[in-house]
């Protein structure tokens, strides 16, 4: 007979199988009748897709008992001596009415994870549920079950390595001696064992990760739900998906749902055909205007709900995806946008593509969900690709998982990678996990690469745990190893990096704690070889690469300069007809602007005045701190944003060059700005020279001290300015900068040089005198 325990305040009592026949008989596994018994007589066990009890067999061969978890349950074997736990999918809806006057459990009314049950609770609950809710969480179950090897979704226990992301396996124990002499078999299912000191606690989403079964469950089932929305579990999913859900925050007293889409595109290729799709979509499906990223995507905001499916298979159709665009894996790898034929620039482009798609999700979630399963893009990788993921000869891999490289839990938090060629850091290379320099010999033949990491830009108000962070040197490696090495760092990360604490679980907190040497130690366990030492580098320059520029191959290529890189309107419908007409492929940059590539000499006339028809005018033409400001959207879609940034940033600007001209800077001279409407710093506010962060409704901390170049870290200067009050800051600060500097010297340099002390006394003077008036 089966003994199912639970624990109970501070001891083991057993569940007593119910007086009703029904249930009596489902508890009853002493006979071959057990199937019988769960199949015929019991209608609400028949409403589950997977029943109580399955074994044919006698009990002395096999026990099975399932178990409903949340969303699964837990299958039990016995046979031969040996016990093995495995977890079989339970997608079935909760039945309206159970036997013997047993109430349904309401789902919305389950109390949240972690919380006991209490006794009154329990007992209104059908036995096969009679367990506290923490450990009802699969794979692991917090070690609920003791003695049997675990072969959930990450493969056999056996193969797994020891860490901190994957609890602790589950167990069952030796089968007791049956109270009533019977000869069957036994399995004690313990469910609320003692808490294990040292086991780690894991965030809610890390939970999520883990019983998704590979990104699909349950964001399938809320997908094809009437309501206009998804809940939180398939919020979190969907991220992996390329998605955010969203809602107007303009609107009040009602909730518009809709979701933004971003797409991945490695270097920021665009092909034509995708282009004019995403173009088309936006129109159709969204709001009508395209969003260029600081990581060199689209982002399509204000698609519902119901036309998800229609428009991500359209992107996928059209040699696009959105797979890891965001979510806890590796997002788009960044490299220069330039469409230049020389071979350092050509191989940081194609050392990104293969990056990118070494680190893809594998398991086939993203084709299930959006194109029934259908890969449309048949490309084959290249085999030094697919080596590299298949490689395991140091333990980097999780064996027969669908994925290798993430396993059922992915990383602890975002993973940003960005390849440049030596000098040029038009992708603010230090600020990313991963930073990869291309290395040439004399005769500009790529050797090698030069490795940063520990690059960041997220952080919380007044969370002084919380910082933004330029990466720290690795080290060397030759051009055949990249693959490896990065492998190597990212198994690092998804191994110790924080899975409890999200503000702590980018992979710069993990470098921050160890220290670089340390973490390069662990890396090298990995990678299976020691770094070499740095290859001396040239200084860091910004590289915006607008306007008219020569490719090296007989074409031009011609970088389009677009506000806060919202392309709609005119200027959105003229793109478009170049693009068309000419058949060109474009290009994305790490600064929210359009390259168009391929460009005979003929075309270049009427494609320049066609954009200055439109407002999209030359570089020369533009005011010099348009051409290197950005912003993040910030409101009125993104949840996170405390106030605005895109929408504000031009009346910010125009303030800016207003002061400049009162305290006699030349029109010619700018300064570096940033905005972002929290301080998760898309927009890299902390490498600027003057970053604006939102801190509140019409509110921002004031950054200070990043350089032109993006290679020095901008600190807080002044708290919670108010947006009526940035002049009263910036008049005094441009002015002492006017009539202080040295010859040349930029205004990040003289803030660091000058120090704050000395600023925050020329602010406070200022306030007091008459001009401030």
């Amino acid at each position: 007979m089966f003994q199912i325990r639970t624990l109970h305040g501070n001891g083991l009592r057993p569940v007593v199988p119910p007086t009703g026949g029904a249930h009596r008989d489902a508890w009853s596994a002493q006979s071959s009748g057990v199937d019988r018994h769960c199949r015929s007589r019991l209608p609400y066990w028949n409403s589950l897709r997977s029943p109580i009890c399955t074994s044919t067999d006698r009990a002395s061969d096999a026990a099975v008992v399932y178990r409903q978890l949340s969303q699964r349950y837990i299958h039990f074997t016995e046979s031969g001596g040996a016990r093995h736990a495995r977890l079989v999918p339970h997608k079935a809806p909760y039945p309206s009415s159970r036997p013997d006057g047993i109430r349904p459990l309401d789902r919305a009314k389950r109390p949240p994870a972690r919380t006991k049950i209490s006794r009154t609770l329990a007992a209104t609950r059908p036995p096969h549920l009679r367990f506290s809710v923490p450990h009802l969480q699969a794979p692991a179950m917090s070690a609920a079950i003791r003695g049997a090897e675990f072969h959930g979704l990450r493969g056999p226990a056996a193969q797994l390595p020891r860490s901190r992301m994957l609890g602790r396996p589950l167990r069952v124990a030796p089968p007791a001696a049956s109270p009533s002499g019977a000869s069957g078999a036994s399995i004690r299912a313990v469910s609320a064992p003692q808490k294990d000191a040292t086991e780690v606690k894991r965030s809610k989403v890390e939970l999520i990760k883990e019983k998704s079964n590979f990104l699909r469950y349950p964001l399938n089932e809320e997908l094809v739900s009437a309501a206009p929305n998804i809940n939180e579990d398939a919020v979190q999913l969907i991220k992996f998906h390329g998605s955010y859900q969203q809602y107007d925050r303009d609107v009040r007293g009602q909730k518009n749902y809709s979701f933004m889409l971003r797409t991945k595109n490695p270097c920021g290729k665009v092909p034509n055909q995708l282009y004019l799709a995403m173009d088309t979509l936006a129109d159709e499906f969204g709001i009508g205007t395209l969003r260029l990223t600081t990581r060199q995507t689209f982002q399509l905001h204000g698609v519902l709900k119901k036309n998800l499916k229609t428009v991500l298979s359209t992107v996928i159709k059209n040699m696009g995806s959105t797979l890891g665009a965001c979510g806890d894996l590796n997002r788009n790898v960044l490299a220069p946008a330039a469409p230049y034929v020389k071979k350092d620039v050509l191989f940081a482009q194609q050392t990104a593509e293969n990056i990118a798609a070494l680190l893809t999700p594998q398991s086939g979630a993203y084709y299930d969900l959006w194109v029934d399963g259908e890969k449309i893009m048949s490309a084959e990788e290249p085999p030094e690709v697919t080596q590299a993921r298949n490689d395991n000869s140091h333990g980097t891999n999780f064996p027969d998982s669908p994925e290798p490289i993430y396993g059922t839990q992915y990383l602890p938090r975002k993973f940003k990678i960005a390849v440049t060629t030596a000098g040029d850091n038009s992708v603010d290379i230090l600020t990313n996990d991963i930073g990869v320099v291309v290395v040439s010999d004399d005769a500009g033949e790529p050797v090698g690469f030069n490795i940063y990491v520990g690059g960041g830009m997220g952080r919380t108000h007044r969370v002084e745990t919380t910082f933004p962070r330029v990466a720290d040197p690795l080290g060397y490696v030759p051009k055949e190893d990249i693959l490896y090495a990065i492998k190597a760092i990212v198994v690092t990360q998804r191994e110790n990096g924080r899975r409890d604490d999200r503000k702590y679980s980018r992979m710069k907190y993990l470098i921050d704690r160890w220290g670089i040497d340390k973490f390069r130690a662990e890396v090298e366990k990995y990678y299976g070889k020691k770094f070499e030492s740095f290859r001396p580098l040239p200084e860091w320059q910004f590289n915006s690469y607008l306007g008219w520029q020569e490719q090296g191959d007989g074409k031009l290529f011609y970088g389009v300069h677009v506000d806060n890189g919202r392309v709609g309107g005119q200027a959105k419908k003229t793109l478009r007809e170049i693009i068309e007409k000419y058949n060109l492929d474009v290009s994305i940059t790490p600064n929210q602007n359009l390259i168009l590539c391929g460009i005979d000499q003929a075309w270049r006339e009427p494609i320049t005045a066609a954009l200055a028809q439109a407002g999209l005018l030359e570089p020369k033409d533009v005011d010099p701190l348009n051409l290197t400001a950005m912003a993040c959207p910030a409101m009125p879609l993104c949840p996170l944003a405390q106030t605005e940034a895109e929408r504000g940033i031009l009346p910010i600007l125009k303030r800016i060059r207003a002061v400049f001209d009162k305290v006699g800077i030349k029109d010619h001279e700018s300064v570096v700005v940033r905005v972002t409407g929290c301080p998760n710093g898309c927009a890299r506010p902390y490498m600027a020279e003057l970053g604006f962060v939102g801190d509140g409704p019409k509110s921002y901390q004031i950054w200070l001290g990043g350089t032109p170049n993006q290679s020095t870290l901008a600190d807080a200067f002044m708290n919670k300015v108010k947006l009526d009050d940035i002049e009263k800051v910036l008049e005094p600060l441009f002015s002492y900068w006017n009539s202080t500097r040295q010859e040349g010297e930029s205004f990040g340099s003289f803030t660091n040089r000058t120090g704050f002390d000395k600023l925050k006394e020329v602010v406070n003077k200022w306030a007091e005198s008459p001009a401030a008036a």
